[in-house]
């Protein structure tokens, strides 16, 4: 038994499975997808295997060695610094057997680099679906490696990878491309400098020498310097390279690979991708999709939503009842089961929405979706990649903007950072949901077109127009001459692996409920006690200014006590914060109690919802089992004595929230990718202003 872990590095091209490997081996629930770029940063689990400890790292997917894009980076980073603390011990590359000369032009760079490398090959059924057969033995022997295949949807293979790497995995010392032909002059000098024991290595120190993360400016200048005196040329022998290697790989493959003439899975995808990606059926099929979504999320989840609702507003009854009266009582009854029932409403339609996308992605259709998407993209100056962030930006903009990383262009990367917060993630879920739940009928048209389900596809609609919109004004402004391209491979149709979809709507409505929930909850105490307590003589003297301006009631009636919560939270400190951002937002129809909501829920939209939640079980009595939507429903406008929640105020609100950048978290993360405060800074007064210029006009002609 090892007393030091062994660090293994799963590497390989994006979609050939590698995340399902990893889930499988380390027995955590991470996301996968039939999507290529899932794996945006390097994630790391652990395995025991006969008391030995393996610390198992999932790299970025990527074609090559040679990094175009900042996720791939991540790749060459982790494989040749050796004094890093994850460097790997073994690498496991995964190749998908179904197109192996591809696959295979990885591993030889990535054993060149003198690692000990096991080759593992997926997809070994669609392979032989194909008609490929693939002599194993001889795979081994042409590229001097262990060989075994796995199954990433059955686990077939994982154990057989196991033992295997944690026993003796021997290094291949012959180099499967002889890197000196290009440049012989350089690699010595480099090995010398930096005491390397590779060739490969320190020819890869020369052509990737301002992405190496680990070098210091004069390790830098140093390479730079003998690569002007030895007429180093980067492009050039990257090219010849890779062009060689591939011809040595076509010359191995003819012995190892033999074709039976069997087209079905080709004729069937091809088949069904003259459907899906027409450029005409594709975009009806697509929408078609999107209808029955949004229909679904509100017709399936709302008699949960309903229990959800009534159960908490039951709880805070039963507590103030129940009891011992005090401070404490009402903090539990008034802010916190409150604010919880405003997370946990939501829980139907969060699971609901990620059930789809995790189904849309383990089919293969999603892929589609995103080369149907290309060609409108570049149309409003976005690159085709990036699709991805705006699509993965419905479920949240943090990992979405994260995903800007394997753009290669800079102008398109910022462009689609800067407008990826537009789309509507699932923390505007909450606030779409319950305001149209208020102000739009629960109707059906022509008996199954749900009006609130088209409703809230209109929001996702217009957070969308927003993005391509803000993207081509960006267009014309950010001056930068870049020629971008989008390849992008298209994976096989494929029943999904329902065990992931159940993982991705487990793990997702888990983090919604424990990240916005911890979020909530420590804004719902605060916002409790700023509501509970006041300044000077207004708020102390709160009961002798009723009695005084309501002489008539008695001072124990419901309408009195009623009465005294309302002038209570108005003179209260969250009543004050309110009041003096109401000139302001008054415009729009919000009055001050909206004001404390949209303060607090900068910190997270759905915040939002739990704050209005709080807001109104303030002072309520004990009786009053009244739900979020029943309260809300009987707030009355003081200056027009109508109902509060409006068509006119409902849309308005819809539309702030479609727009602003209601989220700190999400300028954390655009500080974080552009290493700038400019970027978020910018995008948080562009779309402030946006919403409210919508905000604003919906509100004055619907008012």
């Amino acid at each position: 038994m090892s007393s030091t872990p062994l660090n293994v590095a799963l590497v390989g091209n994006p979609n050939a499975g590698k995340t399902s490997v990893f889930n499988l081996l380390t027995g955590m629930n991470q996301k996968v997808g039939n999507f290529p770029g899932v794996t945006m940063d390097k994630v790391s689990g652990s395995f025991r295997e006969n008391g030995s400890l393996a610390n198992v790292i999932d790299l970025p997917g990527t074609y090559s060695i040679y990094p175009r894009s900042m996720d791939e980076r991540v790749v060459f980073d982790v494989l040749s610094d050796k004094n890093a603390h994850d460097f790997p011990d073994k690498i496991v590359v995964i190749a998908d057997a179904s197109n192996l000369e591809r696959n295979l032009l990885l591993f030889t760079e990535i054993q060149d680099l003198g690692l000990p490398t096991i080759l593992a090959l997926s997809m070994l059924d669609v392979a032989n679906r194909s008609g490929l057969n693939i002599d194993l033995r001889a795979l081994e022997e042409e590229f001097s490696t262990t060989v075994l295949t796995i199954n990433g949807r059955t686990g077939e293979g994982i154990a057989e990878l196991k033992k295997i790497l944690c026993s003796d995995v021997a290094s291949n010392t012959d180099l499967f491309y002889d890197i000196n032909e290009l440049s012989p002059e350089i690699i010595p000098v480099i090995r010398e400098k930096f005491k390397l024991d590779n060739d490969y290595v320190a020819y890869q120190y020369a052509q990737q020498t301002y992405s190496k993360s680990f070098l210091t400016n004069d390790d830098k200048k140093f390479i730079a310097d003998k690569k002007l005196e030895y007429n180093f040329c980067d492009r050039q022998f990257q090219t010849t390279e890779t062009v060689e290697r591939y011809k040595i790989i076509r010359e191995k493959l003819a012995k190892i690979v033999t074709k039976t003439d069997l087209k079905t899975t080709a004729t069937r995808n091809q088949k069904i991708d003259k459907i899906l990606t027409h450029k005409i059926y594709g975009y009806v099929i697509f929408f078609a999709i999107l209808f029955a979504l949004f229909q679904s999320i509100f017709a399936w989840a709302e008699p949960f939503m309903d229990y959800i609702d009534f159960g908490f507003a039951k709880l805070s009854s039963w507590a103030k009842a129940y009891l011992p009266p005090g401070v404490f009582t009402d903090l539990i009854a008034e802010g916190i089961i409150p604010g919880l029932g405003g997370v946990v409403i939501f829980i139907p339609q969060i699971a609901l929405l990620f059930c789809f996308i995790a189904i849309l992605e383990e089919s293969g259709y999603m892929a589609r979706v995103v080369f149907l998407m290309d060609k409108i993209m570049r149309k409003f100056g976005l690159n085709g990649k990036s699709v991805v962030p705006l699509i993965s930006g419905v479920a949240c903009a943090i990992p979405a903007i994260m995903a800007a990383r394997n753009i290669e262009s800079w102008k398109d990367r910022i462009i689609t950072i800067f407008v990826t917060p537009f789309m509507s993630c699932s923390a505007r879920l909450p606030v779409y949901a319950i305001l149209i739940a208020l102000v739009i009928p629960n109707e059906y048209i022509f008996g199954f077109m749900s009006v609130q389900g088209l409703a809230l596809m209109a929001l996702y609609l217009i957070g969308f127009l927003g993005a391509i919109l803000s993207a081509m004004l960006m267009k014309t402004i950010l001056k930068v001459k870049e020629q971008s391209y989008f390849i992008m491979e298209l994976p096989i149709y494929r029943w999904p692996k329902w065990k992931n979809v159940w993982i991705t709507i487990f793990s997702k409505s888990k983090t919604f409920v424990f990240e916005a929930g911890k979020i909530i909850l420590a804004i719902s105490i605060i916002l409790w006690v700023l509501a509970s307590y006041g300044p000077g003589e207004n708020f102390d003297q709160a009961e002798k200014r009723i009695v005084q301006q309501y002489p008539h009631l008695e001072i124990d009636s419901p309408e009195f006590d009623d009465l005294l919560g309302a002038y209570k939270l108005e003179h209260s400190y969250a009543g004050i914060l309110g009041k003096s951002i109401e000139p302001a937002i008054r415009p729009l129809g919000y009055d001050w109690k909206i004001g404390i909501a949209l303060i607090t829920s900068f910190a997270a939209r759905e915040v939002f919802v739990g704050t209005i939640a709080t807001i109104y079980s303030v002072g309520s009595g004990a009786e009053d089992e009244s739900t979020i939507k029943d309260k809300l429903r009987a707030e009355i406008n003081p200056y027009t004595g109508q109902p509060m929640y409006s068509i006119a105020l409902g849309v308005s609100l819809m539309l702030f929230y479609a727009f602003a950048m209601q989220c700190m978290s999400t300028l954390a993360v655009v500080y974080r990718e552009t290493k700038s405060w400019k970027w978020p800074m910018l995008q948080l007064v562009y779309m402030s202003a946006v919403a409210y210029i919508f905000a604003f006009i919906a509100y004055q002609l619907l008012k």
